[in-house]
């Protein structure tokens, strides 16, 4: 799994019990994961945070390979986040600050490795109809929130591919040479999807 699916996850049908869970469950436990270790930096909290996710994870008949396969560039950050931590003498914080962070993405491929795209946004455009009272168009918000989903993946993907393409040829040291293809790519896919919403009818 590359860059482009790597951090949300590829959804995949399945009967464990996440599967099976009300749409709307799935957010709350999602947030009752992701939340408290936010904003309690103690290692207990984000430790019990990460036990929840993998046993309701396990549970559900998911591997441990498609749960972790978040990709190498992650693990590289978190790693760099908690070396940060202890060389400015915060030991406290070097699990905790990473593990918050591993807890939320986590707590997020919950929701995408178990549910397809068309519910979550179903939802999402469910839950935001009360906020039409302070002018909120539900569906242009869900919009968003979907090509937010797609464009992040796409670019981080987009970078590694241009940095593939640069080891190949030995350019892999220049960040000028990796860097334009991947510019180019995300001009490109950015026109793309405004001219995919244009054709719709739906502002660009």
């Amino acid at each position: 799994m590359n860059a482009h699916t790597s951090l949300l996850g590829i959804y995949e049908p399945g009967d464990g019990w996440l599967f099976r869970l009300p749409i709307g469950a799935k957010y709350l436990l999602m947030l009752a994961i992701a939340v408290p270790p936010a904003f309690v930096r103690e290692a207990w909290v984000t430790a019990a945070a990460l036990i929840v996710v993998m046993a309701a994870l396990l549970t559900s008949r998911i591997t441990p390979a498609r749960i972790l396969g978040l990709g190498a560039y992650l693990w590289v950050l978190l790693a760099v986040l908690a070396g940060y931590q202890l060389i400015v003498g915060r030991p406290d914080l070097a699990f905790a600050g990473p593990g918050s962070l591993l807890a939320a993405i986590l707590a997020a491929r919950m929701l995408t490795l178990t549910t397809s795209t068309p519910q979550l946004m179903d939802a999402l455009a469910r839950a935001l109809r009360p906020l039409r009272v302070i002018g909120v168009n539900p569906h242009a918000a869900t919009l968003t929130i979907a090509l937010m989903i797609r464009s992040v993946p796409f670019l981080a993907g987009a970078v590694q591919d241009a940095r593939d393409a640069g080891r190949a040829r030995g350019l892999d040291r220049n960040p000028a040479l990796l860097l334009a293809p991947a510019v180019v790519g995300a001009v490109s896919y950015a026109q793309r999807t405004g001219e995919a919403l244009e054709a719709r009818g739906l502002p660009r």
